[in-house]
């Protein structure tokens, strides 16, 4: 075999399903490892913004060993093997690449992709809506970039960039609207609002709006942990004023260690 490894894991997890296995590994599901799938993903993603090439290798080890367990777990259910999920990919890989495997002649990028989602298209006949298969499982935030992304394929767009500002406008105002009516609900549909708007503004500037709230994260953290260390005193005794002073020195140490 060309990669051993990859047998010998698919081996091993087998005997931990096996009777005489590992308790634990028998006992999960698909729905119980769900939370595992989940958190391990999130692991390699985070090795991969730290550029840990190291940790990296480790966490995709933990992404792969969810693969073949569920793999697993769904043979011992008679449904289907890891040489089924292989096949059904490969077969998926070369169907959607027409210009590596086939005839088709490409001249970019977008044509690429404009092809995958054809060949896609084809696959999934069963899908009737172009919102039909987006997952129900991701972030809200990966989710709205989603749907945005699918309607606008079939021609549901802002016809400028002044027109989607100003509908962002209007959407606060809406909100202030709602806050002084003090209707709790309405205050959430409003500001559900905003974040979709302004999601489809990162969208029309070609800024993948996770990444861009990833690193708005990345940066407050990385300046309160640095107020925190400068702090003179407990930040619960801190005024505005002063949390605003030690705030911009927290952001000025930071720039100048870059």
């Amino acid at each position: 075999m060309k990669y051993p490894e990859l047998e010998r894991l698919v081996d091993i997890v087998a005997v931990l399903r096996s009777k005489n296995g590992c308790q634990w590994d028998r006992e999960q599901t698909h729905k119980s490892l769900r939370p595992n799938m989940i958190e391990e993903a999130y692991e390699a993603v985070d090795a991969i913004d730290d550029n840990d090439i190291k940790n990296l290798r480790e966490e995709l080890g933990d992404v792969l060993l969810q693969v073949v367990l569920h793999s697993q777990i769904a043979k011992d259910e008679g449904d289907f093997d890891i040489e089924d999920v292989a096949k059904e990919l490969s077969d998926k890989l070369i169907h959607r690449h027409p210009h590596v495997f086939g005839n088709e002649k490409v001249n970019s990028t977008d044509e690429i992709l404009s092809n995958w989602d054809k060949l896609k298209k084809e696959e999934k006949t069963d899908r009737k809506s172009v919102l039909d298969g987006i997952s129900k499982a991701q972030s809200a935030l990966m989710s709205a970039q989603k749907i945005s992304k699918r309607v606008v394929k079939v021609g549901f767009e802002w016809d400028s960039i002044e027109s989607l500002k100003n509908c962002i406008k209007s959407e606060y105002k809406e909100f202030e609207e709602a806050v002084l009516s003090g209707d709790k609900d309405k205050m959430e549909d409003e500001m559900g609002d905003i974040f979709f708007a302004t999601v489809n503004l990162a969208r029309w500037y070609k800024i993948d709006a996770e990444q861009a709230l990833l690193r708005a994260n990345k940066k407050f953290t990385k300046r309160f942990r640095k107020m925190e260390e400068i702090a003179e005193k407990p930040l619960e005794e801190y005024t505005y004023e002063e949390y605003d002073k030690l705030w911009k020195q927290a952001k000025m140490i930071i720039n100048n260690e870059v």
